[in-house]
């Protein structure tokens, strides 16, 4: 019966099942497609074994140019079959170039982004994915890398009572955002290296790559431990493997929220997999905000 229903799913193009051999974990992963205001976006959705009703799940939104099938290199299904909650890896659609990307107003976009609703695409799934399976409405997260984790700057902006935190790794801000928008009061980790050459640590006023202009990352941070009103900063030395590590958390914030910036010195553009367990840190701090 089971493989009969496997069959009728590939028939009607519903979803597509990639069995646990062909990636991390012990769960199941399906491809499905979602429609937009007319935009066909992709993604898959991961679910461990024996998943609880009412599961947390966390939204994970690729970099730049991202190909087929995004990020389950970042290791979440490992994370999420420990701990037990879902993982949405949605996809958005590509630039005439072949690179998908999040729609986050990127200068050399300004046709596509016309076109495009990614936030409103974000929250439309993540009401899907809670009808259809039953997932947590309040236990909802977002994570990206890059691109991506502009993507969850943007949506802690735009949609923060969609989402309980907020996890970036090389995100970043643009400059029509921190001028235009208003920070609301989030819970936000941001994993960043100080020598990373796209996202810049000390960020880029002049639009060197025809993107737009971006803020410094430690302007990033206390512009979101502002609005969160956090009160004390506390430093730790993680452990070191490749690049030192320092961990810069912004506690006593409004409603028990923290701020966290990890400076990978020396750190590149990257997932930063090498210097730390980052999707176990991401995890960690999302974890402090379960209901």
């Amino acid at each position: 019966m089971k493989r009969l229903i496997l069959l009728v799913l590939f028939a009607f193009g519903l979803s597509k099942v990639t069995m646990a051999a062909d990636f991390a974990g012990k769960g199941t992963l399906t491809e499905h497609t979602f429609k937009h205001k007319g935009v066909e976006y992709n993604y898959w959705l991961y679910r461990p074994s024996n998943l609880p009703a009412d599961a947390p799940f966390v939204m994970v939104f690729h970099g730049y140019g991202a190909r087929k099938i995004p990020t389950l290199q970042y290791g979440f299904n490992l994370v999420a079959d420990k701990h037990g909650f879902a993982v949405c890896y949605p996809c958005g659609p590509a630039d005439p170039a072949g690179n998908r990307y999040w729609s986050i107003g990127y200068k050399y976009h300004i046709q596509e982004n016309l076109m495009r609703d990614d936030v409103g695409f974000t929250v439309k799934l993540v009401q899907h994915l809670q009808h259809e399976y039953g997932f947590s409405k309040k236990n909802v997260f977002a994570a990206g890398y890059s691109n991506g984790g502009a993507m969850c700057y943007l949506l802690a902006y735009k949609t923060p009572k969609k989402f309980a935190a907020f996890g970036a790794v090389a995100g970043h801000i643009m400059k029509y955002m921190y001028d235009r928008l208003t920070p609301n009061a989030v819970p936000i980790i941001e994993i960043h290296g100080t020598k990373d050459s796209l996202a810049r640590w000390n960020g880029d006023p002049h639009n060197n790559d025809l993107r737009g202009a971006d803020i410094a990352i430690p302007c990033v941070t206390a512009l979101w431990v502002s609005a969160n009103r956090c009160t004390h900063e506390e430093v730790e030395i993680l452990p070191q493997r490749r690049n030192k590590v320092v961990a810069h958390r912004f506690v006593g914030g409004k409603n028990g929220n923290q701020v966290w910036l990890y400076e990978i010195i020396d750190g590149k553009h990257a997932y930063a997999a090498k210097d730390l367990d980052t999707t176990v840190e991401i995890w960690k701090f999302f974890s402090m905000y379960l209901q």
